[in-house]
This record gives structure tokens, C-alpha cells and sequence, in this order.
């Protein structure tokens, strides 16, 4: 067999494994797609099944409420929340277009069952009430067939939310294990390609002219090694020599591009992989503070030439505060106005720099190089901004990264909006609506609490009581009641301050805990209340409503004495209060009367 008919099959055989290289290169790829698909799908239906419960949770909340108190703010709340359940179960229907599988789709029409079957009992308990028959309602709304349903509901979409993650990860291992496998076989068809080159090689060494040959055997053995960096000068002759220098030339760009291609593969899946787990640990943080301190270390490590900052809307929506920054070459603002910033004016990202054609944000102190604002948005609100700065040269790196940052500002837009939700959750279920006080259920988990760690020093209990409160509802209506309400929790909060903690234990009854305050204190304390109640001078609609007096009890327990008497005894202080005649402060243990006069 002639030497040219050896090269030639030699190189047809090399051309072959390159391709199958490539495409196994391409694969692999591929399956780094198909990982990101996998945690798509996994984020819309973990959001899908939470989003039906805290809404189904939230229906339930404005039905009890409505039912409790009347109040048709509450039932107008309910039909908004039970649109939005219906919406959302709707969507759940065909959650198969977006990825769900059949059993997960069976669990989700379970849960839109039981979202049902909740909302029958509400609206069952809602005629009742508008029938007349409160005590009907409140325990259709309260009873066993009710909190079985929800907590089946609650279980079910915790089940959910496990089978989605448990099929996601799979998924990503699945995905992991074929880009392995595919580049591994990438590498074994380079391999095999320099192996049959040397072996070519070799051959025509002994057949061809041993000089040129010579002088091309460190070139090959370098290439054989994958050092493309070798100089592979090209030769004009037009042989077997001039054929192999061409070919190995080709050999060497190939090289170059697979290696410049994998060293990309291997920066991009690096960042996805950063990106990923940061994802994770946002999902995870349960304040700001922790939230801001993941985006700082995470964002340096994915995208090194870039500095930034975190910026949230306050509640008021008048101005960002800076919650975190990373490789800011000079001091950032701390805080600024959102109109300061075209990227938040527009809704969408906008990239900044000087001697561009676009105008520049006014809250970048240097533009000397591109900078990038991307809004945080959830539910279609802004409530922050991501902004990025380009340190290093280049002009493009902003604008190759812009697709991966608004990807990140998503899911850190999704995260804060999370916590910022969990936060007013946390807000109504222990403080009361009416007057900014803990709630019962609050005082309650204190006390428990106290016993629970054999809390040492002196506690003081006080229970308050509005006298004759009820005069203010038959007289004036309830509105006037919850003025009064509302403009006694006041006075608590002013004259407690930070010396102990107001609560309001139900109806006109209030409760204040007072750690370490030594008894005449506390009394002192008691009958300023009371005269500052007494000094109130309240209207409503134009007439003006009678005095407000105050009966108040004292309890206190010894130095590391027992928790389980205290509200007890002060309730018996205050019962004591109203029998000696009301407006007046009786201390226990001694149960002696004490009254300062108004």
C-alpha cells in the first residue's frame, strides 16, 4: 500500500474522530442545557405549589376574619384571595405544559380538592353569617372538619413540593452523569486521534526522507501532548511531507478551537454551578441581612470582573437602601432615589456608560466604564435593584454576562419578595390588627417560653382593663370602640417603652410584662396609665366621647419565683379593682387597696 493511500485513510480516520468529538463536545453541552431546564421546572412548580397554599391560607384568614367581626373589608379580601386560588388552581390543571409529570399532576388536583372543599366550608360559614347565625359560622369556620382539610392540604403540598425536588434531582444527576460520560468520550477520541497520528508518523519516518521528518517530530509530540501553543510553520511542497505539515497544521487549529471551546464549557458550567448553589441558599436565608451576605460572597466567585451592589425599596417606596455590595473600587451610595435610576424608570435593565449614545444613571458616582442596573420585580412590583460595574477592560463583558445577572436578579427578586412576605406573615400572627399590640397567642409562647428556660428575676404582670367599654359601642357605634382601643394601646406603648411589653389579651383587656422592675415601680407606672387615660380627650363625629377609666391589677413574682399564678393573680388584682368601684390600681400579693385620686 502506498505511502499517500496510508495518509490519506490516516486522515480520514482522524477527520472522523474529530467529528465525534465535536459531537460529543455538543452533547455534552447539551446536557448542561438540560440542567438548567430540570431547575426551571423545578422552581415554577415548588413556587406553584406554596403560592396554593399561602393563598388558600390567606382565603381562610379574611373568612374567619369576616365572620368574626362583621367587617366586609374582610369578605370583599376573601373574594380577591379566593379569585387568585381559582386562578392559580387553574393553572395547576395543565401544570403538564410546563413540566409536571402524571403523579405530580395527580397531587396537584388533589390539592386543588382540598383547596375546594375549604372553600365550600367558607362560603357555607359566610351564608351562615349573613343568615344570622354567627356561632354556626364561627364553627364551620374553627371546627375539625375544617382544620383536618387544611392541615390535608398543607401535607399534600409539602408532599408535592418533595416529589418535585426529589425528580429534579435526579434529573440534574441524570444530566451530570451523560455530560461525563460525553466528554469522557470526547477526550478518548482525541486521544485516540494523536495516538494514530504518531503511529502515521512513525511509519512514514522510515519510508520518507528522515530530515524534514525530523524536524517535525518535536512539533507532533508537543501536539500530542495537547500543547497547541507548538508553531507549526506550513510547507509548500506538494508530497507526502507538504501533506502531513498541512494536516498537522489543521490538527493544531482544531486543537486550539476544542481547547478554547472546552475552556468555555468548563467556565460556563462552573457558573451555572455557582449560580445554582447560590439559588439554593437564597431559598434557604430567613432575613435580609443573610440574603444580601449570600449575593456578596457568590457574586464575586461567578462573575470576578465585576463589583456591584444590592439595593431594597423601603415600605414607603421613596428611596433604596444598599443591603450589601462586592468590589466596589470606591465607596457606593447608600442610599439614593429610585428616580435616580433609568434601569428602575423603565422596569427593564439598563447598561450606563460615558460616551455612549444612552444616558447614564444618576446615582453612578464613575462612569468611566459600563455599568449595569437590573430591577428586582416580583408579582410585577419593583421592590430593589441588582447594580453591576464592568473593572476590567473590555466593553463587552456586561453585555455578555447581562443574560446570566438578570437571570440571578430574578431569583434574588423572588427570594427577597419571599422574605419580605414571611416577615408580614410573621407581624399578623403575633400582633393584634386593631391596636399594633402582640396578640394573645404571643403572651401566651413569652410565658411559656420563660418557664421553659427557668428564667431568673423579678416579673411583673399587669392586667388593664377599659371600664364600662361597652357603653362606647351601644352609644357611639364600634367604630368609636376601636378609636378608643387604638388610642389607649398608644398610651401603653409610650409609657412602657422599652421597660417591658404591651399586649392585648382580648376584648377591652390589655396585659403588660415588666422584667426586673422593682413592685413600686410598677405601681407607679399603673397610675400613670391610668391618669394619662383619664386626661384623654377623644371625638367621633363630631361628638365627644365620655372619659376613659381604667381598672388595672398588679402581680409580681419573687426572683426566679413560679410563672404558672402570675396572670392569675393579677387578673384577681384587677377583679378586686372593679369591685372596689373601678379606675384605680390594686397591687398583689398583699391585696391591699391603692388608689390615687384623679
Amino acid at each position: 500500500m502506498k505511502i499517500s493511500t496510508i495518509t490519506n485513510w490516516a486522515y480520514g480516520v482522524t477527520v472522523l474522530l474529530t467529528v465525534l468529538s465535536g459531537i460529543a463536545f455538543i452533547l455534552s453541552v447539551d446536557s448542561a442545557h438540560d440542567e438548567r431546564k430540570a431547575v426551571e421546572v423545578h422552581l415554577v412548580l415548588n413556587e406553584l405549589g406554596e403560592q396554593l397554599e399561602i393563598d388558600a391560607e390567606l382565603r381562610t384568614d379574611e373568612a374567619r376574619l369576616y365572620v368574626m367581626r362583621g367587617d366586609a373589608a374582610h369578605l370583599a379580601a376573601f373574594e380577591v384571595y379566593n379569585a387568585e386560588e381559582h386562578r392559580l388552581e387553574e393553572k395547576a390543571r395543565h401544570a403538564e405544559e410546563f413540566g409536571a409529570t402524571s403523579d405530580e399532576l395527580a397531587l396537584l388536583l388533589e390539592i386543588n380538592k382540598q383547596a375546594d372543599t375549604l372553600e365550600a366550608i367558607e362560603l357555607k360559614a359566610i351564608k351562615a353569617y349573613q343568615a344570622g347565625d354567627a356561632q354556626a359560622a364561627q364553627d364551620l369556620l374553627f371546627g375539625e372538619e375544617h382544620y383536618q382539610h387544611h392541615i390535608q392540604l398543607v401535607k399534600d403540598v409539602e408532599k408535592f413540593r418533595e416529589m418535585v425536588g426529589a425528580r429534579t434531582s435526579v434529573e440534574l444527576e441524570l444530566a451530570k452523569l451523560r455530560s461525563d460520560w460525553f466528554g469522557l468520550t470526547a477526550r478518548i477520541m482525541l486521544g485516540l486521534t494523536a495516538a494514530l497520528f504518531l503511529a502515521v508518523l512513525y511509519f512514514v519516518l522510515r519510508r520518507r526522507v528522515a530530515l524534514p521528518l525530523t524536524r517535525m517530530t518535536g512539533i507532533v509530540k508537543r501536539l500530542a501532548t495537547q500543547d497547541y501553543e507548538v508553531e507549526v510553520p506550513l510547507d509548500g511542497r506538494q508530497d507526502e511531507i507538504g501533506e502531513l505539515n498541512a494536516a498537522i497544521h489543521i490538527f493544531r487549529q482544531n486543537g486550539l478551537e476544542r481547547e478554547r471551546l472546552d475552556a468555555e464549557r468548563r467556565r460556563d458550567l462552573k457558573m451555572k454551578d455557582l449560580i445554582l448553589q447560590m439559588m439554593h441558599r437564597l431559598q434557604a436565608c430567613q432575613k435580609l441581612d443573610e440574603l444580601s451576605d449570600v449575593v456578596s460572597r457568590f457574586a464575586p466567585q461567578i462573575f470576578p470582573e465585576l463589583a456591584g451592589g444590592l439595593y431594597v425599596l423601603n415600605d414607603q417606596r421613596t428611596a433604596l437602601r444598599r443591603a450589601g455590595a462586592w468590589k466596589t473600587p470606591q465607596p457606593s451610595l447608600a442610599s439614593f432615589s429610585p428616580d435616580d435610576c433609568w434601569g428602575l424608570r423603565r422596569g427593564r435593565a439598563h447598561v450606563s456608560h460615558n460616551g455612549k449614545e444612552d444616558v447614564n444613571c444618576q446615582h453612578l458616582a464613575d462612569t468611566s466604564s459600563s455599568a449595569l442596573c437590573v430591577p428586582l420585580t416580583a408579582q410585577g412590583d419593583i421592590i430593589g435593584l441588582l447594580s453591576f460595574k464592568d473593572l476590567s477592560d473590555g466593553e463587552d463583558t456586561i453585555q455578555e454576562a447581562q443574560l446570566y445577572l438578570e437571570m440571578i436578579a430574578e431569583n434574588v427578586a423572588l427570594a427577597v419578595a419571599n422574605l419580605q412576605l414571611r416577615d408580614r406573615l410573621t407581624q399578623l400572627a403575633v400582633r393584634d390588627a386593631l391596636t399594633g399590640l402582640q396578640n394573645r397567642r404571643s403572651l401566651d409562647q413569652t410565658m411559656s417560653d420563660r418557664a421553659r428556660e427557668n428564667a431568673t428575676g423579678r416579673l411583673t404582670c399587669m392586667m388593664l382593663d377599659i371600664d364600662h367599654f361597652k357603653r362606647f359601642n351601644d352609644e357611639f357605634g364600634h367604630d368609636a370602640g376601636d378609636l378608643v382601643m387604638q388610642s389607649f394601646a398608644g398610651i401603653l406603648m409610650e409609657s412602657v417603652g422599652k421597660r417591658g411589653t404591651c399586649y392585648r389579651f382580648g376584648g377591652e383587656e390589655f396585659v403588660i410584662l415588666l422584667p426586673n422592675l422593682p413592685r413600686d415601680e410598677a405601681f407607679a407606672l399603673a397610675e400613670e396609665i391610668r391618669r394619662q387615660a383619664a386626661r384623654m380627650t377623644l371625638t367621633h363625629r363630631g361628638a365627644v366621647l365620655a372619659p376613659v377609666t381604667v381598672s388595672i391589677g398588679v402581680a409580681s413574682t419573687p426572683d426566679g419565683g413560679p410563672l404558672s399564678s402570675l396572670r392569675t393573680r393579677a387578673d384577681v388584682a384587677l377583679l378586686k379593682a372593679k369591685d372596689a368601684g373601678r379606675d384605680r390600681t390594686v397591687c398583689e400579693p398583699e391585696a391591699e387597696l391603692r388608689q390615687v385620686s384623679n
